[in-house]
């Protein structure tokens, strides 16, 4: 008899946990992307590998960063727990074809906002706001002081960035060398086979916080960079409902404690999520 009790009063607390998690879990409207993802095995999130501050591995192999950060915000929102993530390594030139062809449900990755990529998917954002700059070798040993001193030398960029197309488009003195990943242009500018390394400067930033003896941040950025989280284009219900979970972040101070836990250290500044574009 004891043993039938203790059955039936584990099944009691099993049966109440069940009803407790059933009733904490997100209700979604019928046949939306929200109510898919919440339901899939996993979710499949794209981030970089390879950047300081904002997706890297740890020595255990799992991504840390500001925006691994963001991307457990949205998947804790649509009832997600960090271990029905998987993550996908995703780099500048891959992040739209990921997106198109369905290997990912959504993209945190340093990806700034432009129009040419609002043709082709959405945007929730942006989550913070940089913009182009440069580092150089420490002690500036050139004087580079912005793109302008980049005539008749060479500057490495990730292929596909946004950095790639400002240079190429507005700066046509400068010998632009493209590579996939930022830590081969980190290699390139120390071994003196480039000049500078552009991209953003939070991205610049991470690099230095790793490397202060040999890297030096010039400061000076030459554009403003969104950064968003990128979505299909075919689900714009998931991009408006991901700007609403930011916008909750934000209000209730978790967006805050992120930034000054993550970021703040390493580039100062507050915590206040920006402005944010309207969802299509």
């Amino acid at each position: 008899m004891k043993l039938f009790a203790s059955m039936a009063l584990l099944c009691a607390v099993c049966a109440g946990a069940t009803a407790a998690v059933a009733q904490d879990a997100p209700n979604f409207p019928a046949g939306s992307t929200m109510e898919r993802l919440s339901k899939a095995p996993n979710l499949r999130v794209g981030v970089k590998f390879d950047q300081p501050l904002f997706g890297l591995r740890d020595l255990s192999g799992k991504p840390v960063g500001f925006d691994v950060e963001i991307a457990k915000l949205i998947a804790g929102k649509l009832g997600v727990p960090p271990e029905r993530i998987t993550w996908v390594e995703t780099s500048s030139a891959n992040r739209e074809p990921f997106l198109e062809q369905g290997k990912v449900d959504y993209i945190v990755a340093t990806y700034a906002m432009n129009d040419k990529r609002k043709k082709v998917i959405n945007f929730a954002g942006p989550y913070i706001v940089g913009g182009q700059d440069l580092m150089v070798k420490k002690g500036n040993p050139l004087k580079i002081t912005g793109p302008a001193d980049l005539a008749g030398r060479k500057a490495c960029v990730i292929n596909g960035s946004e950095g790639q197309a400002v240079l190429v488009r507005d700066y046509k003195d400068a010998t632009v060398v493209p590579f996939d990943v930022i830590s081969k242009c980190v290699e390139a500018l120390k071994n003196g086979s480039v000049d500078a390394v552009a991209t953003t400067n939070f991205i610049l930033a991470g690099l230095v916080s790793r490397d202060p003896s040999n890297l030096e941040l010039v400061g000076k950025p030459f554009t403003r960079e969104p950064w968003g989280i990128g979505m299909p284009k075919s689900e714009p219900d998931l991009c408006r409902f991901a700007e609403k979970s930011l916008t909750e972040a934000d209000k209730d101070g978790t967006y805050a404690k992120l930034y000054d836990a993550k970021l703040k250290p390493y580039l100062g500044g507050e915590g206040k999520l920006p402005e944010l574009d309207p969802c299509p």
